[in-house]
């Protein structure tokens, strides 16, 4: 297909992201940016967090990911659903009980200023790192099907893409993503189907008889049963729920949408409506990866990973399939981008600069402040993304889970030591240690041949790293004295409906 028509139908759905942004984001103001009022439909938000959860990176990886590791992922996504459990019961009431905004003013109030302001640190920086990489890869794949063939360079595309991210979000932030999320999962899942559909067609097999010949070519293999490899069915299972209540459960963007809705009890259900999507539509994405590995030999294909799905359909597919591919693929970059700027947006405006607490700012004043940070943070997405471009890793799924054991794990070990200790900081002292439990990750990673024998870190970096923190909070710590138990009990609930407000 000639690639300045799916440039022009990659104009045309960005035209209708603009009609409904224009729709939603009619008389927005701070709130409506930062936690859509408080108002969004729990139904909108499971069935749009959808297509955020999953991004292009497991619209391209996961599939792609089959030829070497089977559907191995399938263990991961048990521990997905035990950590969706655990959000919804552990931290949701939690957050709803303090009226929170942003889900680190917890931090703030039972930690002090310096956890506070260090877990909004390593938010931005798990977001940002994580969001670009994701970014990255769907550029990187528009890229090679279309704008290459039109002299479009990489830096442009990228450019031009979080332009249109800008336009649709500017004003309407969380109030516009809820909506927008929706139509882009509807047709990312739209595209996912529509591929699995065609590929049996093209293979003249049934689901039963094709899922038969990826066992038989040992490509449906699920559990790996070696303890010292990274991928062992135990740490990928763990892994899973601590990947989860991290980067859902502790992730000012996830729950950013998820407190947006009106009660507990609503956006419980969201959680426990998107976790059973989750695996259906997981599940599918594997199934699809055995699909793609056993075309490819009757094509020809010979490309693996995250260029064999994009390679087998723009090269050996109809052209109504490379449409339906175009339009979910773009579907799955917008929720992952969009979300993460306002996200971040909405930490940095409250977390570092306290917009919300300044009272040197009229409420015209906060938003152009907001919207300046807006546009500060898209332009840190094209650096990002230009230098994921130099390092160009052929599997982005494995360097955004990596990334996000470096920067989530002081997160998980700053909560953990809130939630479940009674112990008081030494507030000064708090950024060394969420800062030094990183530092020896890393090292303990690139000597484990020394330290650890034959033993291989995979996803467990993550709780390693939050263990490192929570043992290092509980040094600097010390027992809280009577008076100050019963200070803060006095204060608690002053302190809630402060933040309610």
């Amino acid at each position: 297909m000639s690639p300045a028509l799916l440039f022009c139908i990659l104009i045309g759905y960005f035209a209708l992201l603009l009609g409904v942004a224009w729709a939603t984001a009619r008389h927005a103001d701070n709130n409506a940016f930062f936690i859509g009022n408080k108002s969004s439909n729990w139904m909108l938000v499971a069935f749009g967090m959808v297509g955020t959860t999953l991004s292009g990176a497991t619209f391209i990886s996961v599939p792609g990911a089959v030829g070497a590791d089977g559907f191995g992922y399938l263990q991961i996504l048990i521990g997905y659903v035990a950590g969706y459990v655990a959000v919804a019961y552990l931290l949701l009431p939690l957050y709803y009980r303090m009226g929170l905004t942003s889900i680190y003013h917890y931090l703030d109030v039972r930690l002090g200023r310096r956890a506070y302001q260090s877990g909004a640190g390593f938010f931005i920086l798990s977001r940002l790192f994580g969001a670009t990489a994701r970014l990255y890869l769907v550029v990187a794949v528009l890229q090679s099907i279309i704008l290459d063939s039109l002299g479009v360079p990489f830096w442009l595309t990228t450019l031009v893409i979080l332009g249109m991210i800008l336009l649709y979000t500017y004003r309407g932030g969380v109030k516009t993503i809820v909506w927008t999320d929706t139509l882009q999962t509807s047709c990312m899942l739209f595209g996912l189907f529509a591929c699995v559909a065609w590929l049996l067609g093209q293979l003249d097999l049934s689901p039963a008889q094709a899922l038969a010949r990826m066992h038989e070519q040992g490509l449906a293999r699920v559990f790996t049963l070696d303890a010292n490899s990274p991928g062992f069915w135990l740490k990928q299972i763990v892994a899973g729920i601590f990947i989860v209540i991290t980067m859902t459960g502790l992730d000012q963007e996830m729950m950013q949408k998820t407190i947006s809705v009106k009660t507990l009890r609503d956006s419980q259900k969201n959680l426990l409506a998107l976790t059973a999507v989750l695996v259906v539509v997981l599940c599918s994405f594997l199934f699809l990866g055995g699909l793609l590995y056993l075309v490819a030999p009757t094509v020809g294909v010979t490309a693996s990973g995250d260029k064999i799905f994009s390679t087998i359909v723009m090269g050996h597919l109809p052209a109504a399939v490379q449409i339906v591919f175009l339009v979910a693929l773009v579907s799955a970059l917008f929720p992952s981008a969009d979300g993460a700027i306002t996200a971040l947006t909405s930490t940095f405006c409250i977390d570092i600069l306290g917009i919300q607490r300044r009272t040197d700012l009229s409420e015209a004043g906060r938003v152009r402040l907001r919207r300046r940070v807006h546009l500060a943070f898209a332009l840190l997405f094209l650096v990002i993304v230009l230098v994921f471009k130099l390092v160009d890793n052929p599997s982005m799924i494995n360097v955004i889970l990596k990334l996000a054991g470096y920067t989530y794990g002081p997160l998980l070990g700053l909560f953990a030591f809130g939630m479940f200790t009674r112990r008081v900081l030494a507030d000064r002292l708090v950024p060394l240690v969420t800062v030094g439990a990183p530092l020896l990750c890393a090292l303990l990673e690139f000597n484990q041949r020394i330290l650890l024998g034959s033993y291989r870190l995979g996803l467990e970096l993550l709780i390693v790293n939050g263990a490192l923190v929570f043992a290092g909070l509980l040094a600097i710590s010390r027992r809280r004295t009577d008076a100050e138990a019963a200070a803060d009990a006095d204060a608690a609930p002053a302190v809630s409906g402060k933040l309610a407000g």
